[in-house]
């Protein structure tokens, strides 16, 4: 469900200038999901929506074109980790994140967005993170980041 409200969203923010959450919670309506105001405020969040300035001064909301482009930026992977990730565990040239149950995904969509030339990419299962590092990047230091990050 939560799928394909995001698809949706994307597809009213590519249709329609949508100035503010409220007005985009109608138009979810109008689609047929019944979505409160904080849960579109997360949905925007996690598409990397912007508001952007269009001609005659309105601010609208815009998720940018290339959505498998997208990267999350650092303060977003900040609190994903210090929100889900409960455990890092290194064994080169991969790390293992554990989360509460079904919460990997949450963790390997924003590593996966966030453009870390450390990491080669992510398996996430239901409650653990697979990341393959880099060759040219040491595991050990990688690991120590996301512990970090996590407040580990």
């Amino acid at each position: 469900m939560k799928a394909q409200r995001q698809h949706t969203i994307e597809r009213i923010l590519a249709d329609h200038q949508v100035t503010s959450q409220g007005h985009l919670v109608e138009l979810l309506a109008e689609a047929g999901f019944e979505a409160t105001q904080a849960t579109v405020s997360r949905d925007l969040e996690e598409l990397g929506a912007v508001k952007v300035r269009v001609p005659g001064g309105d601010s609208i909301y815009a998720v940018p074109e290339l959505a498998h482009q997208r990267q999350a930026p650092d303060d977003h992977l900040r609190r994903v980790f210090s929100d889900w990730v409960v455990e890092v565990a290194a064994n080169p040239p991969l790390i293992v994140l554990r989360t509460p149950p079904g919460s990997a995904h949450v963790v390997g969509s924003a590593l996966d967005r966030s453009g870390r030339a450390d990491i080669i990419g992510t398996v996430a299962g239901d409650d653990t993170i697979l990341v393959v590092v880099a060759p040219d990047a040491t595991c050990i230091e990688v690991a120590g980041n996301f512990r970090d990050l996590a407040g580990l």
